[in-house]
Formats: structure tokens, sequence, C-alpha cells
């Protein structure tokens, strides 16, 4: 085998190792781009990316409600300032809706309870989310994972505001009062028209 044989062949084992490494084909090697809904509400609309890579359960449990249009024509019947907003589960009649089974608690995913952050809602009771969320509108370190305990597994943080914290300060701001059993219910409703994914 001459010389330039030799060298050819061992160049074009090279290229062919370089197209393997670096083509665009290898897809695996990419991070999953995770989800973002748009919350379409009668005070404007709020745009939010579900981590899906740390709570996938709780993402999946969140995009069936979306995909049924569950959440349409609910509203954000608590709303505290200086604390967070929640809604996902009621009707402007008080009336609650339906729902799914609990999804598992993932608190421990390491996302905290900070403004901006979205979380789902439960009793006290740790695996009792279903469909209602709320909104943190400050640093909520208390609601944070601590323990496995039921005082301290904390509060399942799925998403983030990208878009709309503007629209979620108007929210928070919303006068408030008592109707039937709730408390700290806008007086003026603040209807959930709808979620949807963002295109």
């Amino acid at each position: 085998m001459s010389l330039m044989t030799k060298v050819l062949r061992v160049s074009t084992l090279i290229a062919t190792t370089l197209l393997v490494v670096f083509s665009p084909s290898g897809a695996m090697e990419k991070k999953a781009v995770n989800p973002l809904v748009v919350m379409e509400t009668s005070m404007g609309d709020i745009t939010i990316e579900l981590f899906q890579d740390r709570a996938p359960k709780t993402v999946a449990n969140f995009l069936e409600y979306v995909k049924t249009g569950f959440y349409r024509d609910t509203v954000f019947h608590r709303v505290i300032k200086g604390f967070m907003i929640q809604g996902g589960g009621l009707t402007e009649e008080m009336k609650q809706k339906p729902t799914r089974a609990p999804v598992e608690n993932e608190a421990a995913n390491g996302y905290k309870n900070v403004r901006g952050s979205v979380a789902m809602a439960r009793t006290s009771e740790i695996h009792s989310a279903t469909a209602q969320f709320f909104i943190n509108t400050v640093d909520n370190s208390f609601l944070d994972h601590r323990s496995k305990s039921p005082d301290g597994f904390g509060y399942c943080v799925f998403g983030k505001v990208t878009d709309g914290m503007d629209v979620v300060g108007r929210i928070e701001g919303s006068p408030t009062g008592n109707k039937g059993m709730y408390r700290d219910v806008p007086v003026l409703a603040v209807i959930i028209k709808d979620v949807r994914l963002k295109d």
C-alpha cells in the first residue's frame, strides 16, 4: 500500500469521526426545551415555563388539565398581597370543579418558592395536590422542601413566570373580601379565560 493511499484512508477516517461527533443530528446531547403555556386572564396574559425536567409528574398533570380545557373560566380565588395569588380550581360562583386523582408531591426537586415561581396548592396532606396552583409574589422560603416530614415537605415548584409579572402584580393588588366560606377573594373576579400551550 502506497504512502499516499494510507494518508487518504486516515484522512477519510478522521473526517467521518468528526462528522459523527459534531453532526447536528446528535440531538440526544441537546437539552430538552421546557414547554411554555400562556394563561389568559381578565387582567392580561401570563407566560409560564414548565419545569418538566425536574417536576415531570406535576407538569404532566398540569398539562392534562390544560389540554382538557379544565382551567377555562376558573378564577384566582385567593389573593394575598405580599404572599401569592392562587387559582385554578373554582368558578366565579366559587364552585369547586371536579378533579382527577392527586399527583405525587415533587417538592424535593431543588426549585425554590421565589418570586415569580409557580407551585402546586395542596391541603395539609403531602400528596394532595390536584389542579390548583399559586404564583409566589415574593420569596416564600418557608414553603420550600426541608424534610420528608409533613411540616417540612413543602410545596412543589413546577414552573416560573417568564412574561407577565406586571399582570401578576395587578392581580395581587386586587381589593379582596370574603365570599361564603372563602377569604381573600378578589371583589372583582379575576377570571382565567384559558390556559394553552404557547406556539
